[in-house]
């Protein structure tokens, strides 16, 4: 199973058959069998016929658009997975303890797993990061000594700010970044780990609603309009591990380039050009088909994507629980 990336303005992406087709202005057409998609993704102005988003619906295959640039516009999506009770369980449990267990459960992972992708970078550059160490190290140890939710977001969100500066001394030269920038993106690196972000989080999104819970109603992120905080707060403990890995991976292996981006053009900021959004999205999905031995259940190596929609069905088990403790988030070695 896998997401057919669509970028090609002027597309048109139907069905025949049993199979899903994407004809290109050029009149190239390319055909995949419908049963082996997990999913759509528009980036841009290509467009989908009404049967097609018909089959898509009754397969519970969800089509989700973006902008060239990776904003998140929205999807279409079949009901069928709603789970009322289950959400009903969900809802009762914000604000509660255990929305504060598993945010430190989270959280803590999540800086866990930034220090040990720093770590990597530092040993591939020949170069020791001790202040960004030691700070991750003090961050991770307040987050699991706090009792409220903004006090460990505080907590992470100073961990972010070391971690960045330390990934920006082990990338190439002409790749450095100074810091987090986001809506627009000021540079190469934020330009691809934000884009990375929206499509994780579509990937979780996905998946929380084939488990009956509702995307918008989290335990970490407080409620805000139009975003939806549980896929916000699955996708922490991944970050590092996919996204931001994936990105260092591209930049310092010289498989994306400057030209690959343009800056300052039809809207403020940087973005991918075509050639090199092909290029990152064949790396990240080559990155989320990856098998790993992360999760302590199972005793098999699973896919990054298997590994997130196992990770979903623990925190079902959770809340029908009611036992945050159940959760137990990746962490890398």
């Amino acid at each position: 199973m896998g997401l057919l990336y669509v970028n090609e303005s002027g597309a048109m992406i139907g069905t025949e058959g049993n199979q899903c087709t994407v004809r290109y202005r050029d009149g190239m057409k390319k055909l995949i069998p419908i049963e082996s998609l997990e999913g759509i993704t528009i980036l841009g102005n290509a467009q989908v016929t009404s049967q097609c988003l018909e089959e898509c619906m009754k397969r519970g295959i969800p089509v989700v658009y973006f902008s060239k640039g990776g904003k998140y516009f929205g999807r279409v999506q079949s009901t069928g997975h709603v789970n009322t009770e289950r959400q009903r369980l969900q809802c009762a449990l914000y604000d509660t303890d255990f929305s504060v267990f598993l945010g430190r459960r989270i959280l803590s992972a999540k800086v866990r797993n930034q220090s040990v992708v720093l770590r990597r970078y530092e040993k591939s550059r020949g170069i020791t990061l001790k202040e960004e160490q030691k700070m991750l190290g003090i961050c991770h140890d307040k987050i699991l000594a706090c009792n409220t939710i903004p006090e460990m977001m505080g907590y992470e969100g100073t961990g972010a700010k070391y971690y960045f500066k330390g990934l920006s001394c082990c990338i190439e030269k002409e790749f450095r970044f100074d810091g987090r920038s986001r809506r627009p993106p000021k540079d190469e690196f934020n330009a691809m780990i934000s884009l990375g972000y929206s499509i994780l989080m579509n990937e979780i999104y996905s998946k929380i609603e084939l488990k009956g819970l509702n995307p918008y109603f989290g335990f970490l992120h407080r409620d805000a309009e139009k975003h939806p905080t549980l896929a916000s707060d699955l996708m922490e403990e991944w970050r590092a591990v996919i996204v931001d890995a994936t990105v260092m991976s591209l930049i310092n292996g010289h498989e994306i380039q400057k030209e690959d981006f343009v800056c300052n053009q039809d809207e403020p900021g940087c973005f991918l050009t075509r050639s090199g959004l092909k290029s990152f999205l064949n790396k990240l999905e080559k990155k989320l088909q990856t098998e790993v031995r992360y999760l302590k259940y199972v005793d098999y190596a699973v896919s990054f994507r298997r590994a997130i929609f196992l990770q979903i069905e623990q925190l079902v088990k959770a809340i029908e629980k009611g036992d945050a403790s159940l959760y137990e988030p990746i962490q890398i070695r």
